[in-house]
């Protein structure tokens, strides 16, 4: 297996550089027949959410390397073109026009904000786009043709995390929301409320902004207290969580945590230590202990490169899974003999059938009515500081 791309993030994010995973200087871009195909990428390594955006981004880059040093697609490589964007919209928006210039076919992104700022540019551009937001408002091809959901969105896992606590609950109960403030902590609150009075569900139900930086969330505790909640829903991500769970074992407080996607990992329960058991994890992807026969190709990947998947945990998983779903939509128009350009990988994504993940996540499959690839997630409790799973296929 070669080894490429010895330039860590970290240089990256200081210098500004772009990383590319094939190629020199001079390697072509785009779809052209036999050259490498350009894919632009936007990363947070820096930024607010840069503790779960590295390993995530690394997991992108993870996928290239070892789908090069294993031939390509049909003997073409992909090339990255990978930017630090510090999870600033200006600045994403400021190197997405890079990458067009750049002759790219299909972009990575990352974050809800920028995401959504850029959907109407990706449809007028007629690139395909990919993030690890999954926030519901980019799966309809009506209103966002070019954008592609991999895992199961927000507001699904917030109604996953709703059955599931009116069920542990057993009767009448108050939930708390804490999420980020930004359109990504958003995304699935009104929703969850939506579900609460459609299902007739006998919870109460109040959201809290938790403002970046703050180093305890005692006030929002305490207003969360005083409602009455014996559980809090998290839309954020590891790091504040985990100060979250901290504060709830300080203050002895009767109250479970249920994680959606960007803080139920690894970090969570790093950071909380002994605080994180009990609490609850509505994750789409398959943790490094799960066993799942996807996780094999990540795992020897790393290991060659003197790692291992339980060091940089699932959202290394998730990255390199939506790589590989992007990766898959190419090789339909490769095989076939069709040029790779964004408007015919978009028909691809939406034709070609499920994406089989080996058990990382459900199978991912995309329509023409809807670009929602998953609809069911994983839920699991901490328990002795591991991801035990208490349901494998959970849908609202």
């Amino acid at each position: 297996m070669k080894h490429r791309m010895r330039t860590t993030l970290a240089l990256a994010a200081a210098a500004g550089l772009t990383l590319t995973a094939c190629g020199g200087p001079d390697a072509g871009t785009g779809g052209e027949d036999g050259g490498p195909i350009a894919i632009g990428v936007l990363s947070d390594l820096s930024g607010a959410t840069a503790d779960v955006g590295t390993p995530y981004s690394e997991g992108i880059r993870g996928y290239v390397d070892w789908l090069n040093a294993n031939g390509g697609i049909d003997g073409r490589d992909l090339e990255l073109k990978l930017n630090d964007y510090a999870y600033d919209v200006a600045r994403a928006e400021q190197l997405y026009s890079q990458y067009v210039n750049e002759d790219v076919v299909a972009i990575q992104g990352w974050g809800t904000a920028d995401t959504e700022a850029l959907r109407q540019k990706v449809a007028q551009d007629e690139l395909p786009f990919m993030s690890a937001s999954y926030a519901e408002t980019l799966v309809d091809p009506e209103e966002t043709p070019y954008n592609f959901v991999v895992a199961t969105t927000y507001s699904d896992q917030m109604r996953v995390a709703l059955d599931w606590i009116s069920e542990d609950a057993g009767g009448e109960s108050e939930v708390a929301v804490f999420h980020h403030d930004s359109p990504f902590g958003e995304s699935p609150v009104a929703d969850g409320k939506k579900h609460i009075d459609e299902k007739d569900l006998d919870l109460g139900y109040k959201s809290y902004a938790m403002p970046s930086g703050a180093t305890d969330y005692v006030a929002q505790l305490g207003r969360a207290k005083s409602q009455g909640a014996e559980y809090v829903v998290i839309q954020n991500v590891s790091s504040p969580a985990a100060v979250v769970a901290k504060n709830i074992a300080q203050q002895n407080l009767d109250m479970k945590i249920v994680c959606l996607n960007w803080c139920s990992d690894e970090l969570f329960i790093k950071l909380a230590g002994d605080a994180a058991d009990g609490h609850v994890m509505v994750q789409p992807f398959a943790p490094p202990n799960s066993g799942a026969s996807g996780l094999e190709d990540a795992a020897q990947h790393l290991e060659s490169e003197g790692g291992s998947l339980e060091q940089k945990g699932l959202h290394y998983t998730q990255g390199w899974y939506t790589m590989h779903v992007m990766a898959e939509g190419i090789r339909h128009l490769v095989e076939n003999g069709t040029e790779v350009t964004g408007p015919n990988l978009k028909q691809a994504l939406e034709e070609m059938g499920p994406v089989d993940t080996g058990g990382v996540t459900q199978p991912v499959e995309f329509s023409a009515e809807s670009h929602k690839g998953v609809d069911g997630t994983g839920i699991y409790e901490v328990s002795d500081g591991e991801m035990t799973e208490l349901a494998a296929e959970a849908t609202p």
